[in-house]
């Protein structure tokens, strides 16, 4: 597999040789394990690992992250990697993605990242993984599903950080009525990591207080 190794060392610092050993797994069990697609071996550095840690450019030094739906541990395991101040929870419904997950962890040895099963809309998940400074996502649901299913795992003010594609502006005015509905406040498109063949286009939604608690004081 073929990439720049200067691009490689500026995108993940110190974290350079974990994030090759990481593209090496996927290469070998991506595909067997259901995690990527075949096509997708070839374009692992541009397409998956170097999208992925562009978003840390929009997180803040010491955050508290939550990766939901994280499978094959993309964006979630190339922020942790590349930002080792983090604290990094890799949330998963299925068991053997979960499997993957920990697999990873381990082998990298990244102290800190925490894998847990469950999915956000759950209570116990909510009370488990709460009060997180940023949210992300990567091809998980339409903005405005992802909306109520991250939100509410943010602290007040929080951010989510939604990998995008080319529609993402169309999203935003699709789903701002229900991205308001569940709290968020202020989406607006970013562009991470402008230097790379593949840009992130991310959308970020800042997590507002719940009317029903603003309605509450005003009585």
């Amino acid at each position: 597999m073929e990439f720049m190794t200067d691009v490689v060392a500026e995108a993940f610092g110190a974290g350079s040789d974990r994030a090759t050993r990481f593209a090496e797994l996927l290469a070998v069990h991506g595909v067997e394990r259901g995690l990527i697609g075949p096509r997708e071996v070839d374009r692992l550095w541009d397409r998956h690992l170097l999208n992925s840690v562009a978003i840390a450019e929009c997180v803040p030094q010491g955050a508290a992250v939550v990766d939901v739906g994280s499978g094959a541990g993309l964006p979630g395991i190339p922020l942790a990697i590349a930002r080792p101040d983090l604290s990094v929870v890799l949330l998963e419904p299925m068991a053997r993605r979960i499997a993957w997950l920990e697999e990873v962890v381990t082998k990298l040895e990244l102290t800190n990242v925490e894998v847990v099963r469950g999915r956000a809309e759950e209570k116990a998940i909510r009370q488990r993984v709460s009060d997180r400074d940023v949210a992300t996502a990567r091809a998980v649901a339409p903005l405005g599903k992802l909306a109520g299913w991250c939100l509410p795992l943010l602290r007040v003010g929080g951010q989510l950080i939604a990998l995008k594609g080319s529609s993402a502006a169309e999203e935003i005015e699709r789903d701002r009525d229900e991205i308001a509905r569940a709290g968020g406040v202020d989406p607006v498109v970013q562009t991470c990591g402008r230097g790379l063949d593949e840009p992130a286009t991310v959308v970020v939604v800042r997590r507002a207080e719940p009317a029903a608690g603003r309605h509450r004081r005003r009585r």
